[in-house]
């Protein structure tokens, strides 16, 4: 977890002019892609957990610590309030958005509903061009389940479901259908270290072959049914990781 009130270091200081001239030349790339480098920082530590749900998230701190002006993090920062990973409170307090274990049948509802859509549709409007890029997303994910590597599975499901999206051919499902992926990629980090390190759970496996194949022959019926299925069972896994991890006195659902 970030420690707010701490600036990074950027790298040792000695007499040696080349680890000077590297902590010099990172500390200027960090400077010169201001908000993104804070974005992509504070966005990585949130999916990955290392950032705790409901963690504050002080401009103040921020600014210190990663040695820039308060403009760039706020940039920042409303990059992220923009896809639901932070909030900021009626206090104006700023803070990783929390996750109520109550509201997951909610989540899972409305992912289930405009998944199921954007599937159906991607199966009637798809184009060989968007074939192509969909068959190319699920590689990347296939190649990060290999690796091991949870922040990269997530993001490459995300990816391979967002292609799906865009051969839809309907712009207005795209950013919802965005944000909801985002909201629940901290979800699929858990379920992703659930499901690899647990000697009981389903593992992962080519979980996107049906749903491509599908979309390739335009059976949009049957698209829609394994979009549904393809839901129930990350809720599964998720749920599973929920039984094993959390105490008994926990609501789950």
């Amino acid at each position: 977890m970030i420690n707010l009130n701490a600036r990074p270091s950027l790298g040792a200081h000695n007499d040696g002019g080349e680890t000077m001239s590297k902590g010099t030349e990172t500390e200027s790339t960090v400077r010169r892609h201001g908000g993104r480098y804070v974005y992509e920082e504070l966005r990585k530590q949130i999916l990955t957990l290392q950032l705790k749900p409901g963690a504050p998230l002080d401009e103040v701190s921020l600014a210190a610590q990663f040695g820039l002006s308060r403009s760039p993090v706020r940039d920042a920062l409303a990059r992220l309030i923009s896809e639901g990973l932070v909030t900021i409170l009626p206090n104006r307090t700023t803070l990783v958005t929390p996750f109520e274990i109550e509201e997951f049948p909610k989540y899972i509802s409305a992912l289930d509903l405009i998944q199921r859509a954007v599937t159906r549709l991607a199966a009637q409007h798809r184009t060989e061009a968007d074939l192509k890029h969909i068959r190319k997303a699920d590689e990347d994910y296939m190649h990060a389940v290999e690796s091991g590597d949870f922040q990269a599975m997530s993001e490459t499901n995300k990816a391979f479901h967002m292609a799906i999206a865009h051969a839809a051919n309907n712009p207005y499902f795209v950013g919802y259908y965005e944000r909801l992926l985002g909201e629940g990629q901290r979800l699929l980090h858990l379920h992703f270290d659930y499901t690899v390190t647990s000697p009981t759970a389903t593992k992962l496996g080519r979980d996107h072959t049906e749903l491509i194949e599908v979309i390739e022959r335009k059976d949009a019926g049957m698209a829609e049914k394994l979009a549904h299925e393809h839901t129930m069972l990350f809720q599964k896994r998720f749920l599973d990781y929920m039984r094993q991890n959390m105490t008994e006195s926990m609501a789950i659902l």
